[in-house]
């Protein structure tokens, strides 16, 4: 489960409300489950593990397995979900069948490639990432920082889509006082994340957090480094992977949620805290940036200032007039931002990749924003 996931999820069960037909192409092998989504018929492609992350799978290959499968099922629009290794064959076998295509993008695989231990290869993946959505007719990112990264990169139809949230599952009322006693048993204020423990997360950034007076740490999530950040980490408390009204309860019930990582494009779990109205502390880079309003519904610090993180923490653990503040102010923030009317959105994309399906290509110098500082890649 993911950010990429999640949505996808959402848009699906819309698609389905709506009588459309859909089917899934998607990394994985004959043993993966489910066989259907939302009424759509999964097809799993071969594919291989990661090796520092196997449940991750990337389907490598050549294009005409996925251009027959989409003759076959002959689709108005071609959907591709955070496209990188099979979205690249996607979108190659969609435009080979004159196919209109949109895609998604909301991982920025670059930028990951460093934390994996993959040195020195980051502007050439973002070339690929180029190409890739430069093929597509229409790419939709979901936040204003990525807009910039995209319109950096040359892509020229592109076009802001950001994600939903359930404000009636995420909600204040679902706040526990037995949930909080059972893992901070002496009263102690929650500093609360949510999400992967994986490298590009940084959720080692909150050893910072580990000894604030009187607050206790609560990690909620499951991946590949729990282990080293449970060594790292030695006063949190780790709840594992936690969905459904167990996730909803838990957020709820923080006094804080801090999301440490660089990396968003978007962090749909900013928006899960704030319609709990719980107030966040976030990373001024990428999504938050869209999501978190400095010093009304949270606080933003400059990237790798993890003084200033504890700061703000520190700020909003010892006034709780302001937390209370900064979390109603962030659910009224949140109230409109319903699955149904984002999913009503993205028909409306379709429909425009439909009328003009072959995007425009722009010149090859580009420029990519990859942290405080624009890196310039003209020689792509």
């Amino acid at each position: 489960m993911n950010g990429v996931t999640h949505s996808l999820l959402r848009v699906l069960d819309h698609l389905a409300d709506r009588g459309d037909d859909v089917i899934i192409i998607a990394p994985g092998t004959r043993r993966d489950g489910p066989k259907e989504v939302a009424g759509a018929r999964i097809i799993r492609v071969p594919s291989i593990a990661l090796p520092k992350y196997r449940r991750v799978r990337v389907a490598p290959g050549g294009v005409s397995r996925i251009k027959r499968l989409l003759e076959n099922f002959n689709p108005d629009v071609v959907h591709l979900a955070s496209p990188f290794v099979l979205g690249w064959r996607g979108v190659l076998a969609a435009q080979s069948l004159d196919l209109p295509t949109v895609a998604i993008y909301q991982t920025e695989v670059p930028a990951y490639a460093a934390r994996y231990g993959m040195y020195g290869i980051e502007a050439m993946l973002w070339s690929h990432v180029r190409n890739i959505h430069q093929h597509a007719s229409l790419t939709l990112v979901p936040s204003s920082y990525t807009l910039d990264q995209m319109s950096g990169l040359g892509v020229a139809e592109v076009d802001l889509w950001a994600r939903g949230v359930d404000s009636s599952r995420f909600d204040p009322s679902h706040r526990s006082e037995a949930w909080r006693r059972s893992v901070a048993p002496n009263g102690e204020k929650i500093i609360g994340y949510v999400g992967r423990l994986a490298a590009e997360k940084q959720v080692e950034d909150l050893a910072v957090l580990d000894d604030v007076p009187d607050s206790k740490l609560v990690i909620v999530g499951d991946g590949p480094w729990r282990a080293r950040l449970e060594r790292s980490l030695p006063n949190a408390h780790f709840a594992g992977f936690l969905g459904g009204d167990a996730l909803a309860q838990a957020v709820a019930s923080f006094d804080i949620m801090v999301a440490p990582g660089e990396l968003e494009t978007f962090c749909q779990t900013i928006q899960e805290a704030m319609a709990s109205e719980v107030p966040v502390v976030a990373p001024a880079r990428g999504g938050p940036m869209d999501l978190v309003d400095s010093s009304h519904t949270g606080w933003l610090y400059t990237p790798k200032d993890l003084t200033a993180m504890r700061g703000h923490v520190t700020d909003l653990l010892g006034d709780e007039a302001k937390r209370r503040a900064f979390g109603v102010a962030g659910r009224h923030q949140v109230l409109s931002r319903s699955w149904k009317s984002v999913c009503s959105q993205l028909i409306g994309h379709y429909s425009r990749a439909i009328e003009n399906p072959h995007p425009q290509v722009l010149g090859r110098g580009f420029t990519v924003q990859t942290g405080a500082d624009v890196e310039d890649s003209s020689s792509f």
